[in-house]
């Protein structure tokens, strides 16, 4: 499978397993590696991955301590984070904790030893498309990329941001797997772990610019009321970056663009569900609409309107059933 050209709709989590140190070290995609277990006993090991489109997300656990020979996809980042509270593992001979991570270029070799009952966040990400979301979203970037030692501290919140995320990403909860939202928040997370600083504000752009850049994107998500557009792609279709957006959307509506978003497709759900006829479900109403958690749906609808989306439904049935009355 090749991981960096994969379809970014409905990725879903995959899991493998292996009882053999060398055997666990081909059960990541894309990579080239070799594994010498240098504890004593019965190993095991486990891997969960997500793999999107030049993004490769994985969590990687192992039992026994290792010495491992590793080499990522060509034109690609690994970025390597440990998770909190653990032992120590080495890059290339330099010792990291948890208040650091690793990272090096595909195509150049590394080697790192592990402890026993390691866990590590991996993160893989296309070089192009990582410095074109950098472009779209005002991020300078660090060249930790370039051949160096692979180690690399930031402030610890930083880091436990970015495990949070990776946590939420690879769990099993979500059954309608992942999909082009997650991506995004997935880069933007590579982004702030490499970013250098932000640059300075450009020029303001004028009024005329600011209103044609909001009717381009409300008339894009008005097109495709059923696509849960990412910021990026709406940047992307306005050919703006994001701080451009997000200037023009607080001028013009005063609101963000995630707001507007947001607001403007649970206002189309509620139109759907006030106009469907008799037996519609909410569950396929909210996903025309590009709502695929439900629950999360729910509360937000209710946050909106002050009633949950099977309310409005109950509503609009008693008001044709007087309608039907007169």
């Amino acid at each position: 499978m090749d991981t960096h050209g994969a379809p970014s709709e409905g990725v879903v989590l995959q899991h493998r397993e292996a009882s053999d140190a060398d055997l666990h070290a081909s059960n990541l995609t894309n990579w080239s590696q070799q594994y010498d277990q240098v504890s004593q006993g019965e190993f095991s090991g486990h891997i969960v991955e997500l793999p999107f489109e030049q993004l490769q997300v994985f969590r990687e656990d192992t039992s026994q301590a290792l010495q491992q020979k590793c080499l990522v996809w060509p034109d690609s980042i690994w970025l390597g984070i440990p998770l909190a509270d653990q032992q120590n593992c080495r890059i290339n001979g330099l010792e990291v904790d948890s208040t650091a991570f690793m990272c090096k270029p595909g195509d150049h070799d590394f080697q790192l030893s592990t402890p026993e009952q390691y866990s590590l966040y991996g993160m893989v990400v296309q070089r192009d498309a990582l410095q074109a979301m950098a472009d779209i979203h005002g991020y300078e970037l660090a060249d930790v990329w370039q051949e160096g030692p692979g180690r690399h501290q930031i402030p610890e919140k930083v880091l436990n941001d970015a495990r949070y995320i990776l946590a939420r990403m690879l769990n099993d909860q979500d059954e309608r797997g992942r999909n082009r939202l997650s991506r995004e928040v997935l880069m933007l997370t590579v982004l702030e772990l490499l970013k250098e600083e932000q640059p300075a504000p450009s020029d303001t752009p004028s009024f005329q610019h600011r209103k044609q850049v909001v009717d381009t994107v409300q008339g894009l998500i008005a097109s495709q009321p059923d696509r849960a557009f990412t910021v990026t792609e709406l940047c992307e279709q306005a050919n703006v970056s994001s701080r451009t957006l997000q200037y023009s959307f607080q001028s013009i509506l005063g609101i963000s663009p995630i707001r507007y978003l947001r607001v403007s497709r649970l206002n189309g759900v509620r139109r759907a569900l006030l106009q469907a006829p008799e037996g519609s479900s909410v569950a396929d109403i909210a996903t025309q609409w590009g709502f695929w958690h439900l629950s999360q749906f729910a509360k937000d609808y209710k946050l909106q309107f002050g009633e949950l989306p099977s309310e409005t439904i109950h509503t609009r049935r008693l008001l044709n059933q007087r309608l039907g009355q007169w």
